[in-house]
């Protein structure tokens, strides 16, 4: 069994270099896009609720629906590149995304705003699956890894560029709400442009209708892996979803004066310092990258803790940037844990499983986090979040340490 994902032979090889690293470098674009485009509306959140007089429940709302059809179309469309092709896939979805960001643009209430995160939530499912597959199939022998890495660091590089773009739109673009989904709108066109003009990696094969029926087909190495490292997965997007979803309204709540573009700024600390550690901890063991983001979970809760009793703003954004090195380090070494030593056709649906696992992780505490605020208070509940967050981490501390054999070697399908 292969010991890396760069020695499983794609599914087709391209001809020449230089149209593989034409379509790699749009399969990454295509991710990153994505992400940012999921980010996009954090900075705006405030003004949604100034405008429109949202409830953080609401607002929580508006960002679990974009996750929970994420899911939905993960688990229905994330084979579906398997037997389709990886460019026909990419190609709806790019479409129905520029949709969404139509929609985005032109919402004037609530649920305008849900109904345009759920078609921008479906259209996200439907790619990230089929480019991240796409990206695995043009894996390149003599520079391994770089697959994995970029499956790993596209997500929270784009929602850095997107939540950093939308923050500076914000401040100095008029009509930010409209202009921003406009240029991720021509973004995404120019995309799905871009794909029709690629070569196919995929070998399409019957049962496309059959693959549409939701389901989790995880292959026993990675369902292994995310059995050992699910928790912490589930702590750092958890983490993930309370900074962009009520990170500007607790920046409000630690300083009531600051600039509408610090609560922006915010979720950006977390997903530059992510990025930037998925990169740092690329020739890490993967076992050791997910051990490393366990740990600096319960700091990062403590610090933003401190930014609620009296340390202030620089407390909160340091705290999210040292989430940011949780996420970034579990991500790194999940992804690569999981994808290990998979066949070709394993490929799609072992990514969706992850997503599924991901996007649940990161809607669906949110929402309740925007239920407990509205009836609680932000305050009380920023401090029940880090304590879940934090034994989380342990529990996937314990299960990373208990998945060594007594002779200290790695149990199958985790990887050292």
């Amino acid at each position: 069994m292969p010991s890396d994902l760069s020695e499983v032979p794609a599914h087709r090889p391209l001809r020449g270099p230089r149209a593989r690293a034409a379509t790699f470098a749009l399969d990454a674009s295509v991710l990153t896009a994505l992400l940012a485009a999921s980010s996009a509306p954090t900075p705006l959140y405030p003004g949604y609720q100034d405008s429109w007089g949202l409830s953080p429940l609401t607002v929580t709302v508006v960002f679990g629906a974009y996750a929970l059809a994420l899911l939905l179309a993960s688990l229905t469309t994330g084979g579906l590149s398997d037997h389709l092709g990886r460019r026909p896939v990419l190609m709806a979805a790019l479409l129905l995304a520029a949709a969404a960001m139509v929609l985005m643009a032109s919402a004037d209430g609530a649920g305008a705003l849900i109904t345009a995160r759920a078609v921008q939530g479906a259209a996200t499912g439907a790619a990230t699956s089929a480019a991240g597959a796409g990206l695995l199939d043009l894996q390149d022998p003599r520079r391994p890894g770089r697959s994995t890495l970029t499956n790993s660091i596209a997500p929270p590089a784009g929602m850095a560029v997107g939540v950093l773009a939308s923050t500076l739109l914000v401040r100095f673009a008029p009509g930010p709400t409209v202009t921003v989904y406009a240029l991720l709108a021509a973004v995404f066109l120019a995309q799905a442009l871009a794909v029709a003009c690629t070569p196919e990696t995929a070998r399409p094969h019957p049962g496309a209708l059959r693959s549409l029926r939701p389901r989790l087909a995880v292959p026993a190495p990675a369902r292994r892996a995310l059995t050992v490292v699910g928790a912490a997965v589930v702590a750092v997007w958890a983490l993930g979803g309370f900074y962009s979803s009520l990170g500007p309204s607790l920046v409000h709540l630690v300083a009531p004066g600051s600039p509408r573009i610090a609560g922006g700024l915010v979720f950006f600390a977390l997903t530059a310092a992510a990025t930037v550690t998925v990169w740092a901890l690329r020739h890490t063991a993967p076992r050791t990258a997910a051990t490393a983001g366990a740990l600096a979970v319960a700091p990062s809760a403590a610090l933003s803790l401190l930014g609620l009793h009296g340390a202030g703003l620089p407390a909160v954004h340091t705290g999210a940037a040292l989430a940011g090195v949780a996420f970034g380090a579990v991500t790194q070494g999940a992804l690569r844990m999981t994808l290990t030593a998979l066949e070709a056709a394993d490929r799609a649906g072992a990514l969706a499983a992850y997503y599924v696992l991901s996007y649940l992780s990161m809607s669906l505490p949110a929402v309740v986090a925007g239920a407990a605020t509205q009836h609680h208070g932000l305050r009380t509940t920023a401090h029940a979040y880090a304590v879940v967050a934090t034994l989380l981490a342990l529990a996937a501390l314990g299960a990373l340490a208990a998945s060594r054999n007594p002779r200290g070697r790695t149990a199958p399908g985790t990887t050292a």
